[in-house]
């Protein structure tokens, strides 16, 4: 990983409108928020030999690559885990490229989870081994089974609904200023938070991500080719995966303490090979499929200490201004859900200068896929 180090940059960005409903169907959604990117890039589709998305992409590579235009592909790879997948789908374009194996890589994210089915509505892939543990006793979707954690983290560690909250206003607060978000015009109060309806308790309607039609791309060539491109060239520093051993998933109950997820493993390998430290870090954008996952996440990387993420939310420590801005165009919870990418081009327009929300200066950004679950993450610099 030593020589990944800022020898691979992020060039280009490309995302459709996001609704709760859109028209087109995934293919097309993928189709336009690629060739928006290669637009954004100044590259041109037929010098794509590398793409990299997700297990759970509908629309796959042979779909994309006839439909936008590629040249021939000499690196293709899918990343497992839903939204724990999404830095890793840039991570292994930016490993594919260093090494040689190829030149030019998209990776993408298409969805219509707005409109479309909800996965755990199919009865017959209701019970994969693990699930047999959890699911006949009510665990039924994500937010059960984030709610579960996040009920333990609060009994441990005094973690409250007000920490909670912090994290929903400070997306929310910055999706008012994001004309592209869901939430664009929607400010929230903690009157309305505190009186929402139960989604699983003590997970409120505003602690839980949206439901998102739409797509997002990204382009990824070597340090040297992004000197030639269109935008300001956004470098990947370091990147990571993490499953730590003997994982569960999002209860994660057979790890000796639940509480310590998937962030940590990344994290060790994230820092071990940058050449900065987390209270080096301008402005981060952190997985927020739920409230919860983000005083996890701050303790996980190493914002603060253990048990201490709750209470780093204080005082505005999440807004801009605040210690740790967070989720600059609204994140999952209020800009769009789309298993996380939209924090990936959100990291590059903050250290391009051009966020809606801009952080004055930003030189540095942590981006992080969903903590619970096998994740990844990145660390891009200017």
């Amino acid at each position: 990983m030593a020589g990944l180090k800022d020898a691979t940059a992020i060039v280009g960005i490309g995302q459709t409108s996001f609704a709760k409903q859109l028209p087109e169907d995934e293919r097309t959604l993928a189709c336009r928020a690629v060739l928006a990117a290669l637009d954004d890039a100044g590259i041109s589709p037929g010098e794509v030999d590398a793409l990299a998305s997700y297990t759970m992409e509908e629309t796959d590579e042979v779909e994309l690559a006839k439909a936008v235009g590629f040249g021939d592909l000499t690196f293709f790879s899918k990343v497992g885990y839903g939204g724990g997948g999404s830095c890793a789908t840039v991570a292994h374009l930016a490993t594919a490229i260093a090494a040689g194996q190829a030149t030019v890589g998209v990776a993408w994210r298409s969805r219509k989870r707005g409109s479309g089915a909800r996965p755990w509505t199919d009865t017959a892939r209701q019970l994969p081994t693990p699930a047999q543990w959890t699911r006949p006793f009510g665990l039924l979707r994500p937010a059960d089974e984030i709610a579960m954690l996040t009920r333990r983290y609060m009994y441990e560690y005094g973690a409250t609904r007000d920490h909670l909250f912090n994290v929903a206003l400070a997306c929310r607060n910055r999706a008012n200023q994001n004309p592209a978000a869901i939430m664009y015009d929607r400010p929230l109060t903690r009157e309305m938070y505190m009186t929402s309806r139960w989604i699983s308790e003590p997970l409120c309607l505003f602690d839980n991500c949206l439901e998102t039609d739409g797509a997002l791309a990204c382009v990824v060539v070597s340090r040297e080719r992004a000197r030639d491109c269109r935008r300001t060239p956004v470098y990947v520093h370091s990147a990571a995966q993490g499953l730590p051993a003997q994982h569960h998933g999002m209860v994660n109950y057979w790890n000796e303490d639940p509480l310590t997820g998937p962030a940590w493993t990344a994290a060790r390998h994230l820092w071990k090979h940058a050449d900065f430290t987390p209270q080096d870090v301008d402005v981060a954008q952190i997985y927020d499929a739920f409230t919860a996952l983000v005083p996890l996440s701050l303790e996980g990387y190493g914002f603060c200490g253990r048990g201490e993420g709750g209470a780093f939310t204080e005082g505005g420590a999440l807004e801009i201004g605040g210690r740790l801005p967070l989720n600059t165009s609204g994140g999952g919870l209020s800009e769009a859900y789309v298993h996380g990418f939209n924090l990936i081009n959100e990291g590059v327009r903050q250290l391009r200068g051009t966020s809606t929300a801009q952080v004055p200066d930003a030189a540095t950004c942590l981006v992080t896929a969903g903590e619970g679950v096998p994740t990844s993450a990145l660390l891009l610099t200017k």
